[in-house]
């Protein structure tokens, strides 16, 4: 096989550590530490003059504060690189006007992670069918689920390898998070059909052919406190609505400025847990949707949608309030339980993996167009699931999600202007253009 027909292929895996508690609390101690050194950092390049500040300074530093002080010692010494090199990295995206300045890192609002840069250091070994075995920098060898065959022992060499990993600790515990590199053989051009897809809130993905993907769970409903997660079943709804009446409850009870009781912030870690546990059942759902669809099609046109205006609240100013604004509160909250940003996230690297293409077109117009006849009028979407033309000609009738779909899949093949599908990975902004954040 020759060195062009291999590409390099770069990914991760997430896989949940078995820890006891006392290395629990060594983890929860790293985390504490790369937070505070992250804000000690930033205090020192903020408050340091121009002049002097540069990354062999920041490193000095840095090993200077680990000797001095002993809870920032207990960070291995790579950890304590990675997140000097993580800083400067924030900073550059900021002069390069990608991304705001860096800030300081809250406690309780901070996602708490440990980065371990070097792969040689984490001697992975599988143990048994079900486990394996990873060193931890600072802990010794650790537990974990294994779930996927990883490039370690004799399946390990130069282009097949782990490169690193970060642990990560969310609701449900510590993970880690491997990164790692393959080399794999270049796909053939994939022969399937061509697709448009309709993202929704009661159909999921609808498709141009008529397979409709929906993960089954109840559509929003007119009572908000009911209408919870859609990814929870009903005795988890209740669950829900109890513990955030019982922390609404014990917040009430606290003075300005008094920090988070341990009961208000157990009763935080549940609500967590159960909204992790939503959030695991819909990523398990998108992944096994989007393998199916790359593996279908070899085209997979969507539009290209700009989700954080569609979920901009209606609330309004004092002088000009807002109107239906619970309404479109209950509508922001189904968009962002159905995550469409991360459907196509998926679909873009599994789509190349399989020598697909996922393809972007403008969204203007899509669900008011009729398909069959191409008439566009504003009242034929006679509701938020049925389009009926108005074309006496043609008197099309159908579901208005599928008709956006054939829409979608009709401006990709009459040659419709393309909008990049693959995020910051191909589109560069250039050092003088703001973000529109900032603008």
């Amino acid at each position: 096989m020759s060195d062009e027909a291999m590409v390099k292929r770069q990914f991760g895996h997430r896989v949940r550590l078995v820890l006891p508690p006392d290395q629990v609390a060594a983890l929860n101690a790293q985390a504490h530490a790369a937070r505070a050194l992250w804000n000690l950092l930033h205090d020192w390049w903020t408050m340091m003059p121009r002049r002097l500040r540069s990354l062999a300074a920041a490193e000095a530093a840095i090993r200077q504060a680990r000797s001095d002080i002993d809870w920032l010692a207990v960070l291995p010494a790579q950890a304590a690189q990675a997140v000097l090199k993580t800083y400067m990295k924030a900073w550059r995206n900021c002069w390069e006007g990608r991304a705001e300045a860096p800030a300081f890192k809250a406690r309780l609002r901070t996602v708490m992670s440990v980065d371990i840069p070097q792969g040689r250091d984490l001697h992975v070994k599988r143990v048994h069918r079900r486990w394996g075995m990873v060193n931890i920098p600072k802990m010794g060898r650790v537990r974990f689920r294994w779930t996927k065959n990883l490039p370690v022992g004799k399946h390990a060499n130069t282009g097949n390898r782990i490169t690193g990993a970060r642990l990560v600790k969310d609701a449900l515990g510590w993970h880690l998070a491997f990164r790692i590199q393959v080399l794999e053989v270049e796909p053939e051009p994939h022969a399937g059909p061509e697709v448009g897809i309709d993202v929704g809130v009661n159909i999921s993905l609808a498709l141009s052919d008529g397979n409709h993907h929906s993960h089954g769970r109840p559509a929003r409903t007119k009572d908000a406190r009911t209408d919870r997660d859609k990814w929870l079943n009903d005795n988890e709804k209740a669950r829900l609505l109890e513990l955030e009446c019982r922390a609404a409850h014990r917040k009430s009870f606290g003075k300005p400025g008094q920090g988070t009781s341990r009961r208000l912030q157990r009763t935080y870690d549940q609500i967590a847990r159960l909204r992790a546990r939503a959030k695991r059942r819909a990523v398990d759902w998108q992944h096994k949707t989007t393998t199916l669809l790359a593996d279908q099609y070899s085209v997979i046109v969507v539009e290209d949608l700009h989700i954080p205006a569609m979920v901009a609240s209606a609330r309004g100013t004092l002088q000009e309030p807002g109107r239906n604004v619970a309404q479109k509160a209950g509508l922001n909250r189904s968009i962002t339980q159905e995550a469409w940003g991360r459907t196509l996230v998926m679909l873009t690297y599994k789509t190349a993996q399989r020598g697909g293409a996922l393809r972007k077109v403008p969204a203007p117009g899509t669900s008011l167009r009729c398909s069959a006849c191409g008439l566009t009028s504003p009242g034929s979407r006679r509701s938020q699931a049925r389009f009926a033309c108005k074309n006496t000609g043609c008197g099309w009738e159908g579901n208005a999600d599928h008709n956006a779909a054939r829409n979608i899949l009709h401006l990709y093949q009459t040659g419709h202007p393309l909008v990049p599908a693959a995020g910051r990975a191909v589109v560069r902004r250039a050092r003088r253009v703001k973000p529109a954040t900032a603008r």
